[in-house]
Order: C-alpha cells, then structure tokens, then sequence
C-alpha cells in the first residue's frame, strides 16, 4: 500500500481513474506487418486471385475474350499431354526425394558425430551446391553429361564404352542426380539443425548404461528426426512438382526431341502461355497443379502429426 500511494502520488494519478479496456483491439503489432502484408498481398494473393480469374475465360479468333465457366479446366481433365507430365514428376518425386532425404539426414548424423575430421569444410562444401543458382549447375552438369564433349564423352573415350546419360531412357534420372547434388546440402543443414538441439547429457546417460553409436542414433537421434523430415518432405514435394529449370535448360543439350514442351507441368504452362497464346488455359493448369501439390502436402503433414502423437 505505501508503494501504491507513493507511485499514485508522484504521477498524480488516483488508482480509480486508471482504466483498462479490455475488450478493444489492439493494432500495434499491424505497424510492423504492414509493409510484408502489403508486398505479399501484391506479390503473391493477388497474382493468385487474377490466375483464377482468367481460368475461367478463353481467348476467342472471333468475338475477342469470353467467359467459358469451367471449360478450361474440363478440356484439361481430358488432356493427355498434361497427365503426362503429371506423371512424370509424381515418379520423379517418389524416386528423386527419398534418396535425397536419405543421403542428408546421412550428412547430419555425420556431422553431429563429432567424429568426423574437417567437419567445418564438409558442412560448407555440401551446402555450397544449393548457392550456386539452378541455370549455372544445370548448364555444368549438362556439359559434364555431354557425349561427345564433356566428361562421359572423355570417359568413353577412355573406356571404349558407348556410355549416354541423356538418352531418353535414363534423361529423368540424370535430372534427379542435378537436383540432388543442389538440394542435399540444404536438407542436411536443416537435419543438423534439429539433432544440434539434443543435449549431449542424453548421449553420455546413453553411453553409461552401455548403448553403442548406432543404438543412439536408432533411439536418440533418428526420433528427433521426425519433425524436421516432415518438414523437408513437404519442401521436396513442392519443389520436385515444380520442376522446370532443369528439363528447360537441357532441352537445347539433348538429341532429338527427348524433352518435350509438356516433359514438366511447368514446362507445359510456360509452353502454353508464351509460345502458344493460351494464358487462360495455362492459368487453369497452374491452379489445378497448386491444388494437386497442396493436398499432397496437406497428406503428408496430417500423417507427420499422426506420427509424432503416437
């Protein structure tokens, strides 16, 4: 009470007069995410907003822009160059990802080991590929695959072999091993990120009562994995249904007509709203495959909750 009164008396303020209104909002915190709320509402909502606006309209010889309502996504349903691509990456993701993933969370348990010599210069060297920018590692990897001038065309030189690692046969398989070497480096980080959180005390507890390296790693480290690989498959699946860089840039690189203009859904909408004046069916496949990636996503994330309930 003498406290009350002594701050009541140099402020001049009387404890009933003080009133706090409970029930009115408070928009401070909106002075801070004003500026990212007004980037990302014109950077990505209403982008979005205008893509499915003009879904919905089809570009006319005679008569000029039309509403069609669902026309453009019906036509694509029935569209078997789009279920192709579709495919394609769905089978890249199923086989590219999982061995992705495997070879970082391999680099994190690696690296948090402490067992490993120069674990400074190997940390830097595995994530150096995912700096490098898409165009430039597609272009390396593109000439080092190169038949006749780079580094198979050398080794078949040298072996006498016929060796082709952009025949159509194993072209996807090649554009896997790109997307590898950009991508695992950023995976492990995220990986080391989540086993640096364990305290050791739980490793030396572990060792006292006589549990080997890969008993700790089995019961310790590869549970605490869990959340961090929900998160990295979901970043791996959106990204492989994404694919576009790649296939684009090698396509002037392989023979023939290896990768078409739909080799990707990326690819197929670029196609389709640059090079042949079709934006408004291009939109419908671009919303259509943000829905497909999204659900996967969504599949994906209620299982990882599932998982870490149990």
């Amino acid at each position: 009470m003498i406290k009350q009164r002594s701050v009541n008396q140099i402020t001049g303020i009387k404890s009933s007069s003080v009133r706090v209104n409970r029930h009115r909002a408070d928009w401070r915190g909106w002075k801070f995410m004003w500026p990212f709320a007004l980037v990302f509402t014109f950077v990505f909502i209403i982008p979005i907003l205008y893509a499915i606006y003009i879904s919905f309209f089809q570009k006319q010889m005679v008569g000029g822009t039309q509403f069609v309502g669902i026309s453009n996504y019906i036509r694509l349903f029935h569209d078997q160059q789009f279920w192709s691509s579709v495919g394609r990456v769905a089978l890249f993701t199923a086989v590219q990802v999982p061995i992705m993933l495997f070879l970082s969370a391999a680099m994190a348990l690696a690296l948090d080991s402490m067992k490993l010599h120069g674990a400074k210069f190997f940390r830097i060297s595995t994530f150096l590929p995912y700096a490098v920018p898409a165009v430039v590692s597609t272009l390396v990897w593109g000439f080092m695959y190169g038949a006749k001038y780079g580094l198979v065309g050398s080794l078949n030189d040298w072996l006498g072999t016929n060796l082709d690692v952009l025949s159509p046969s194993v072209l996807l398989a090649s554009i896997g091993n790109i997307v590898t070497w950009e991508f695992t480096g950023y995976n492990m980080l995220i990986f080391y990120s989540s086993l640096s959180t364990i305290p050791h005390s739980l490793y030396e507890a572990a060792s006292i009562d006589g549990a080997g390296e890969w008993q700790i790693v089995k019961s310790i480290k590869l549970p605490e994995l869990k959340g961090s690989l929900a998160i990295t498959v979901i970043f791996s699946i959106i990204g492989s249904f994404q694919l576009f860089n790649e296939p684009s840039i090698l396509q002037n690189m392989v023979p023939g007509n290896a990768i078409t203009t739909y080799y990707t859904p990326n690819m197929y909408a670029y196609n389709l709203s640059f090079a042949g004046n079709q934006s408004n069916y291009a939109a419908a496949l671009a919303i259509t495959m943000a829905v497909i990636t999204m659900a996967i996503a969504y599949a994906v994330q209620l299982n990882s909750m599932k998982e870490q309930m149990k």
